[in-house]
């Protein structure tokens, strides 16, 4: 089900204060702190004892003390102090997670902690370049499986049908798809020429009149997304060219984090070339985005349901081609990844991390 020698959003950084979080992800209930100093470390939230969570305890410097008795834990997972007993059990310890903060989101690594390596982080570009504004982002807790916000994410078709006052223009309906395949993905996209601009972005263009509009809805593995959107004069649009100044993009950061196989929490945020630093343009982009994400939201949850009816068959289309080739090298990865670890040793530390 689910890719573990990955890194998933953990958390946004805000939502990390000075009392313990309780998250979860693929199934693991973790509790994140915040160390003196203030650096984030992730836990599994269960002590060892008698299995109260430890998001129920509380902070004590460096470490964090079990609610129940006491039992109180380093940053590594180790048990630093059991009150009342003359000396710590070995088996008082619980699991730690690699965690790394970037782009105001707190990354966990699921898998086998000696494979974490922050330089395989998703990357994003133009983070911190003083001429690209930011759009601080946000997240939701969506009641359907990861997948299904991944099929959309490489579906610029729909956009026609669930994003009609924002996203939507006439030239989506029926412009080809094209399919780019790579080891860290699949990327579905197109140029659509002289259209009208779509409502969501018409406010801010530079330029007059109709546009060249390129799609791009790239999805890396387990489940990392950019969407792109790309408006220029209408003419000088295209694969390959040099695009004029007034050219306005916007790349959406899409980042899903399985909280089970049936709820998924879902962060964005976005970069775009021009109002680096309005706070107003920001806030519009902000509610706009939210909005749509929200119709997206209610036709993924309805469709998690409804494909769980297994009465009757589904059918897939040609614009399905990119979600299915994403989906099916996951399962590829997934099925890898499984087989890996089944042949190590029971009682090597990748085996236990896995």
């Amino acid at each position: 089900m689910f890719l573990r020698n990955a890194w998933y959003v953990a958390a946004m950084e805000r939502e990390l204060g000075t009392a313990p979080l309780a998250v979860r992800v693929l199934d693991e209930a973790i509790v994140l702190y915040r160390q003196a100093d203030g650096t984030p470390v992730a836990l599994e939230d269960a002590c060892p004892h008698r299995k109260l969570p430890l998001s129920m305890g509380r902070i004590q410097g460096n470490d964090i003390e079990c609610g129940y008795h006491g039992l109180t834990f380093d940053g590594s997972g180790r048990c630093v102090r059991v009150p009342g007993a003359d000396r710590i059990p070995q088996a008082a310890r619980v699991r730690s997670y690699p965690l790394q903060q970037r782009y105001g989101l707190l990354w966990i690594w699921m898998g086998d902690a000696g494979r974490a390596d922050a330089d395989t982080l998703f990357e994003v570009a133009h983070w911190g370049d003083p001429a690209w504004g930011v759009n601080e982002g946000d997240a939701m807790t969506m009641a359907c499986n990861y997948l299904y916000i991944t099929d959309n994410l490489l579906d610029p078709s729909h956009v026609s049908w669930v994003h009609q006052t924002s996203f939507a223009s006439a030239a989506c309906e029926d412009t080809p798809l094209e399919i780019t395949e790579a080891d860290a993905g699949v990327t579905v996209w197109r140029w659509m020429k002289g259209g009208e601009p779509a409502p969501f972005y018409a406010p801010f263009l530079k330029f007059q009149g109709l546009v060249d509009r390129k799609q791009h809805y790239e999805v890396r593995y387990p489940c990392l997304a950019l969407a792109k959107a790309v408006f220029a004069p209408a003419g000088t649009g295209g694969e390959g060219r040099a695009l004029p100044p007034e050219t306005f993009v916007m790349d959406s950061y899409n980042f899903m984090t399985p909280i089970d196989e049936n709820t998924t929490r879902y962060y964005w945020f976005q970069m775009r070339n021009f109002a680096p630093g309005d706070a107003e343009v920001s806030r519009r982009f902000s509610a706009s985005v939210r909005a749509a994400f929200e119709e997206d939201k209610a036709v993924l949850e309805r469709v998690h349901r409804g494909m769980a009816n297994r009465r009757t068959p589904h059918i897939n289309l040609k614009i399905d081609t990119g979600p299915l080739r994403f989906r099916r090298r996951l399962a590829q990865l997934i099925d890898a990844e499984a087989a890996s670890a089944e042949a190590l040793p029971t009682d090597s530390p990748a085996a236990a991390a896995g």
